[in-house]
């Protein structure tokens, strides 16, 4: 059960685009709002996305710190953000702060997820035509 889980994982983080997409088409046909079907396209895909990143960023660097680097990140952004909102209301407001980290990720591992495309089919290029 637990292997056909991560390799569904596998299949669907190959090409984070795809459960993107799937997403945001089903969900918004159903419920008719596309503003709320892509905030929660944007959710479900960004799983996705840092487990690409990570994966990427392990070939192009050959380590094994891509996931941990992410989730450095997302940790520290996250404190960050807690910080200014408590120096701004007095409070931190847990949820909203998780939701920020959570959505800024995907823009972020989606710049990435493009860029360390970018850098290994370049890679795969070269060192085909050498």
């Amino acid at each position: 059960m637990m292997d056909g889980l991560m390799k569904l994982y596998a299949i669907l983080a190959f090409i984070p685009v795809i459960p993107f997409a799937v997403v945001l088409i089903g969900y918004g046909t159903y419920i008719k709002d596309w503003k709320r079907a892509f905030r929660l396209a944007m959710d479900v895909s960004t799983v996705f996305f840092i487990g690409c990143v990570a994966g990427q960023f392990n070939l192009i660097f050959n380590s094994e710190f891509g996931i941990y680097g992410i989730m450095l990140v997302m940790i520290l952004t996250g404190g960050l953000l807690g910080n200014a909102q408590f120096r701004k209301r007095g409070k931190v407001e847990v949820k909203r702060i998780f939701r920020a980290v959570w959505r800024l990720s995907f823009f972020a591992m989606s710049v990435l997820y493009v860029v360390f495309m970018a850098v290994l089919i370049g890679r795969l290029l070269f060192t085909m035509s050498a």
